[in-house]
């Protein structure tokens, strides 16, 4: 080759590329290209035909131009059409990454319109169309015969069927609605079709939030009748939205729910409004076992939480009933009615702060009762209660060496209530007509608390209570590594008294008395309504010796530990008013504690001595055993736990005593695959054992098991007349990466115990609402709650099946039973989620069922 003939051929190649690259950018030259929209070229071979007015590029094609890429064996621009055709591999990529593959292209030259064969596009949320011939009409795209999925295929053999796709005679991705629209189509699972649709639309995959229908709901339940919904979502702005549910029973008539959110920049929150106005009120128990009559029901809940500064935030979390048993008939599920004994449905308003070494919350509550055994005039409104927290840290050269921590913690509650709650014991008792509410058949405490058959474990009226104390403590370490730690405290407590004496409530002991707020004064030491104030201080000292020694199987450190707290001689009840810590629980966790109550109306006073020690081995793959024992002495003093409050409070607490129980520990953790826990509180004299609490877990891939046990000994002073005892077991097994089977139940061990118990003032004759007799007797072991499912999830679906059964009222009778439900829940990412539930039924618990009520 001649150098001439070489510069020829260069020459060539550089005009039609001047040529490929114009045609591209911008055929008028009134309106050249900018600098971002210049066209690039990469190929093997760039050949210009004259004769056709075409260029062609080859091998290895790679054109980029206004952000998108394009890709092919070969790509020919026709000058005449200003048409690009690319074939052999191609492939074209968008600015957001979404790649399309075909057989061959035929666009325009901006690249935005035109036909392309045997197309497959996958976006970057990992979904996926395809179709064997498309059409490309700007930010529109049509698949003819398309399919969509947001499966991945399957890596050992691609041609398997997706877990999920839409086939549709016809696909529409409009981009600049975000919408995705199907003619004819039709869902198929594993390839097998399930469902079709004449018509319908879905978001953009890329869209998290976008107006439009939801997957349906379909409900039933035998008081319900058969109902279906289809929620609507409205995305009314970037920052709220919302969403109404209408839903029709086949047998009550239309039930609405509608939500509305809004976020702002400092927090959001959320406004929840369901209703319906009841077509057969006879599926539903007569009052008081159920809503009766009442035909307009509903709830509104709502939620809000903003922050105020970076220390700062308020908020609310407000449920507003029409009636107890609304969420029961008409919620298939809801976290509040789980425990049949503790059911409530709390709302709060509140503000809290929080700097480096401080804290600072307050709060109002109201309580709305769900059970059909709770009075609501007994239940308390908390306006508000306010905790305070803060910890100094003093300079030992500023405070002639003291040094050590301040701690100043404060506490303000003011409640009232219509109604005192009085809790009868040995025995329980419950009222004459419905067998229902908890009543004493005397309204007075007795001179010796542990002979008492009635407790107060509220007030009707108002109740002030205000808690301020301040502590200092340090930490020394003697020649020989002791740890020593002083401490000293002051604590100041008033507190007022408002009870009322003339309300009365028309619930009838079999004596045929009401329950009276005038019997209150009985309950209480001294003068009745006034202001009471106590000054508590005291000191002490506590004495830790680590020892550590060294195994082949790992360290162990053996921690003797002895804590002695002086306080003055003096009663910790001055008004034997106790409405925050009617919880004792004395265990390992509460042995070297201050005070042993749990609130502030309640606190030791006296000397006591806490001793005990607990040993600790590290293993070298990080797993650990430790154990621990203890008891506690009242040395100098009146025992604060054997003065009785007027809800009992401190007997049968094991510590009641001069010498508690013995309380222990046993953790066991020799890898991530195994933990055991076991707590145990011990009588003193004999070891038998008071209380008992057993947790476990096992993972051991593919199956995980969590176990909880229970025993506790009788407390009749405190109203647990007869041992409690309950089981509970949560498991997962895997079967394989996608599918798994899981279950819970819960055994409650201790109501067998009941069914020697057939005395009247417990166990009631036939009730007159319903005409049904609860005798029966109930086996050791009486399921409370059970639980199974099956399921399968993978990166694109999620199935599971579930059957529950719970101890609640039954609907229709309002008595106790074991309510069963099937929930089948189906959610397929990018289009939505498919709820099912259908109530199977109820049955009875005739197993001594009012005692398991009274217990």
């Amino acid at each position: 080759m001649t150098l001439a003939s070489s510069s020829r051929r260069l020459l060539i190649l550089a005009a039609a590329l001047a040529i490929f690259g114009a045609a591209f950018a911008n055929r008028s030259a009134a309106a050249q290209p900018a600098a971002g929209e210049r066209m690039v070229v990469e190929a093997k071979e760039l050949v210009y035909d004259e004769k056709k007015n075409t260029v062609t590029a080859r091998g290895d094609v790679q054109i980029y131009y206004k952000g998108r890429l394009l890709e092919a064996d070969r790509v020919t621009y026709d000058r005449n059409t200003s048409r690009v055709f690319a074939e052999g591999h191609a492939k074209l990529t968008e600015k957001d990454g979404s790649v399309a593959r075909a057989d061959r292209f035929d666009l325009t030259d901006d690249f935005k319109n035109g036909f392309i064969e045997s197309l497959q596009v996958d976006t970057v949320d990992n979904t996926h169309f395809t179709s064997p011939r498309a059409e490309r009409a700007g930010e529109t795209t049509t698949f003819e015969m398309g399919s969509y999925t947001a499966c991945e295929a399957c890596r050992n053999d691609p041609s398997k069927p997706r877990t999920w796709q839409i086939h549709a005679k016809r696909i529409i991705h409009d981009n600049v609605e975000k919408m995705v629209y199907y003619e004819d189509a039709s869902l198929e699972m594993l390839g097998v079709p399930i469902a079709y649709v004449p018509f319908w639309s879905s978001p953009d995959p890329s869209i998290k939030r976008k107006s439009g229908f939801l997957s349906p709901v379909f409900v039933y339940r035998s008081q319900l009748g058969a109902g279906v919904g289809v929620p609507y979502f409205w995305a009314l702005a970037p920052d709220y939205d919302l969403t109404v549910t209408p839903i029709y029973f086949s047998r009550q008539g239309p039930f609405v729910t509608a939500e509305f959110r809004q976020r702002f920049d400092s927090g959001s929150y959320s406004i929840r409004g369901e209703g319906t106005h009841v077509q057969d009120t006879s599926a539903f128990a007569p009052a008081p076992l159920g809503a009766g009559n009442k035909q307009w029901r509903g709830a509104i809940q709502s939620l809000g939480d903003f922050w105020l500064n970076d220390r700062w935030h308020a908020g609310w979390d407000i449920t507003a009933l029409s009636d107890r048993f609304f969420f029961q008939d008409y919620k298939q599920y809801n976290y509040l009615l789980q425990n049949y004994f503790f059911r409530e449905a709390s709302s709060t308003i509140f503000l809290t702060g929080q700097g480096p070494r401080s804290y600072f919350d307050m709060r109002g509550y109201y309580f709305q009762l769900l059970s059909p055994n709770d009075v609501q005039a007994q239940q308390p409104v908390v306006h508000p209660v306010i905790d305070y927290n803060r910890v100094f840290d003093i300079d030992p050269a500023a405070t002639a060496g003291l040094g050590g921590q301040i701690e100043v913690d404060s506490n303000v509650t003011s409640t009232s209530a219509d109604l005192a709650n009085y809790e009868s014991i040995n025995p329980r008792r419950l009222d004459s007509i419905y067998g229902l509410y908890n009543v004493c058949a005397v309204y007075a405490r007795d001179v010796v608390p542990q002979r008492s058959t009635c407790l107060l474990r509220g007030v009707g009226g108002d109740y002030q209570h205000a808690t301020i104390s301040g502590a200092w403590k340090r930490k020394f370490i003697d020649p020989v590594g002791g740890v020593w730690t002083p401490f000293a405290f002051a604590r100041f407590v008033g507190s007022y008294l408002d009870y009322d004496r003339q309300g009365l409530f028309p619930i009838y002991n079999q004596f045929g008395q009401p329950i009276p707020n005038g019997a209150q004064g009985q309950f209480f030491d001294g003068a009745d309504n006034r202001f009471r104030g106590q000054a508590l201080p005291g000191i002490g000292a506590e004495w830790r010796y680590p020892i550590l020694a060294r195994s082949f199987v790992g360290d162990i450190v053996f921690e003797p530990i002895a804590q002695v707290v002086a306080r003055s001689n003096q009663t910790s009840i001055p008004s034997l008013v106790n409405l925050d810590a009617q919880s004792l629980v004395f265990d390992d966790s509460t042995l070297f504690e201050w005070s042993k109550f749990s609130g502030y109306d309640r606190f030791e006073t006296g000397t006591r001595l806490n001793y005990g020690g607990q040993a600790t081995m590290s293993l070298s793959n990080g797993g650990f055993i430790n154990t621990m024992i203890g008891q506690s002495r009242q040395i100098a003093g009146a025992n604060s736990y054997a003065q009785a409050d007027a809800a009992n409070v401190g007997l049968d607490s094991g510590l009641n005593s001069r010498a508690s129980d013995i309380v222990g520990r046993f953790a066991f953790a020799p890898s991530s695959l195994l933990s055991f826990v076991a707590k145990g509180r011990f009588d003193k004299g004999s070891l038998r054992a008071r209380r008992l609490d057993i947790f476990a877990t096992m993972n051991l891939d593919p199956i995980t098991l969590q176990l909880q046990y229970a025993n506790y000994a009788s407390q009749p002073a405190i109203g647990f007349d007869l041992r409690r005892q309950g089981l509970s077991a949560t498991a997962k097994y895997d079967i394989t990466s996608n599918y798994f089977l899981n279950g819970t139940v819960t055994f409650d061990m201790s109501r067998y115990l009941y069914n020697s118990l057939t005395s009247p003032t417990l166990v009631p004759f036939t009730t007159t609402l319903t005409g049904i007799n609860l005798t029966g007797t109930a086996p050791l072991f009486s399921v409370a709650t059970l639980g199974a499912g099956i399921g399968y999830h993978d990166e694109c679906t999620t199935l599971s099946v579930n059957y529950t059964q719970i101890y609640q009222p039954q609907s229709y009778t309002g008595l106790p039973a074991r309510n069963q439900t099937v929930m089948v829940t189906l959610q397929l990412r990018t289009l939505g989620e498919a709820r099912f539930n259908y109530g199977v039924g109820s049955v009875l618990v005739n197993d001594g069922v009012r005692s398991a009520v009274a217990h």
